[in-house]
């Protein structure tokens, strides 16, 4: 992969935007639309209406932030993207695991919550991370 150090900064920069954009959405239903914030049952409905949103968040964010790291290098192969989007999925998927499961937070959940009561939506994150670079490829050849 070229410029591994570079495509790491462009995906944590693009992480902590979408994180944000979640979490600021969440926000925006609970005190704007006064949708129910989480309680002792659960996330709550400012954060459940979020869903839908997340796998669009990812697409468009990670698409853009494959562009400008794909734009910064002298060639781009084929190889090249697929293997940025496999990485930036992987680190996704095994960071995941860490910040929303096993480190315990406020927002963090279980195993079940994460993986499977948040499907289809957080398999349509993964595979619109995966598809970021691919997109943001596209694109440079506009």
């Amino acid at each position: 992969m070229d410029q591994f150090g570079s495509s790491m900064l462009w995906f944590w920069i693009c992480y902590i935007i979408v994180t944000l954009i979640g979490v600021l959405h969440t926000v925006f239903n609970i005190y704007i639309l006064h949708m129910k914030p989480m309680d002792e049952n659960g996330m709550g409905e400012g954060y459940e209406k979020t869903k839908p949103w997340h796998p669009l968040y990812n697409i468009i964010c990670f698409s853009i932030f494959g562009f400008i790291y794909l734009n910064g290098l002298e060639y781009i192969t084929l190889q090249n993207v697929l293997l940025t989007g496999l990485i930036w999925a992987g680190i996704c998927i095994v960071f995941d695991v860490f910040g929303w499961v096993i480190i315990k937070h406020p927002w963090s959940l279980s195993f079940k919550e994460f993986y499977i009561d948040y499907q289809p939506w957080i398999s349509l994150i993964y595979i619109a991370i995966f598809l970021g670079p691919i997109i943001g490829y596209g694109i440079t050849l506009l």
